[in-house]
């Protein structure tokens, strides 16, 4: 079975991403869920945001290379919206590193210094309409991140919610998450 380390997105670690994480664990995998907002939880994108401009975005980063650095280095990186960008950072970056999980996120590979590694394999997954997947720019850079691959896989929901999975939240989309959620565990299985 595979282990995980799950980044949670802007709102903090929310009663959903933990969910998502027991669906993991009943699929029989280990998933670490480390609290990179130290019990801040938010209910707005725009609150959560000015928390972490006001820890500073690099701090946030750090701590989840610190719980990453307690870890194996095989290991799955997963990460929900912001906690894309530690997930996409660590994956790209060390070394051992057996697969990427990305949801309503992804960066263009040069924001690390380095091409994404042509044999890790990476899913993600994201709401074709959701203007934070589509009009930021994130769309296009896993279109990017999937064409260097050769084990990547991009999945697009119909909707516009950015945090469709976590169902903590009024944006949940309960068909869309069980078809990730497949998805997900068979890319674990693997």
């Amino acid at each position: 079975m595979a282990e995980v380390l799950l980044f949670h997105h802007a709102l903090g670690l929310t009663k959903g991403i933990y969910s998502f994480a027991d669906e993991l664990r009943v699929g029989g995998h280990t998933v670490h869920v480390p609290d990179l907002f130290e019990g801040r939880v938010f209910t707005t994108i725009e609150d959560g945001m000015a928390y972490i401009k006001e820890t500073g975005f690099e701090e946030i980063m750090e701590r989840g290379a610190r719980v990453a650095s307690e870890l194996p280095s095989e290991i799955i990186y997963a990460g929900f919206s912001l906690g894309v960008l530690a997930a996409q950072k660590l994956a790209q970056t060390r070394e051992g590193t057996r697969g990427a999980l990305f949801f309503y996120s992804c960066v263009p590979t040069s924001m690390f210094g380095s091409p994404w590694p042509a044999d890790l394999p990476v899913q993600i997954h994201g709401m074709d309409a959701d203007p934070y997947f589509v009009d930021e720019g994130d769309l296009e850079a896993a279109r990017e991140l999937v064409a260097s691959a050769n084990h990547a896989e991009l999945y697009l929901y119909p909707g516009n919610q950015h945090y469709f999975a976590d169902s903590s939240l009024s944006s949940y989309d309960a068909d869309a998450t069980a078809l990730l959620l497949q998805r997900v565990l068979e890319f674990l299985q693997q």
